[in-house]
C-alpha cells in the first residue's frame, strides 16, 4: 500500500474534524450525554465554571480527544478504502478540518 503526502494530509484533516465533531461539537451532544456528567462550580470571583466529567470507559474514550482519534483514523480509512463514494465523505471532513484551523486562526478575541 502507498500513500502519497497529499492523502496523508487529508487523511489526517479529515480524522481532526471527525474527532473534533464527536469530542467538541454541540452537535454531538447527544451522544456524549449519557456518558458524561456536567459539574459547575462557582469561583471565588462570583464567576460559574462548567467540567465536564466522563463516567466510565466509555465517558473517558467519548470525551479524549487521543482515544477518538485513533478511532476516528480508522473510520476515515474504512470509509475512504471501502465505502462507495466514501472519499467524498473524506474529502469533505477534510474540507471542514482545514476550514476550522483557518477559522480559529482568523478569530483574535
Amino acid at each position: 500500500m502507498s500513500i502519497q503526502w497529499l492523502h496523508l494530509v487529508i487523511f489526517g484533516l479529515a480524522a481532526f474534524r471527525l474527532t473534533r465533531l464527536i469530542v467538541d461539537d454541540l452537535i454531538m451532544e447527544w451522544l456524549r450525554r449519557p456518558f458524561t456528567t456536567i459539574r459547575v462550580e462557582q469561583t471565588e470571583d462570583g464567576e460559574t465554571e462548567e467540567w465536564v466529567e466522563p463516567n466510565g470507559f466509555i465517558g473517558e474514550g467519548l470525551t479524549c480527544q487521543w482515544c477518538v482519534g485513533v478511532w476516528s483514523s480508522l473510520i476515515i480509512l474504512v470509509f475512504y478504502t471501502f465505502i462507495p463514494f466514501g472519499e467524498y465523505v473524506v474529502l469533505l471532513l477534510a474540507i471542514a478540518g482545514l476550514q476550522s484551523i483557518l477559522y480559529s486562526w482568523s478569530v483574535r478575541t
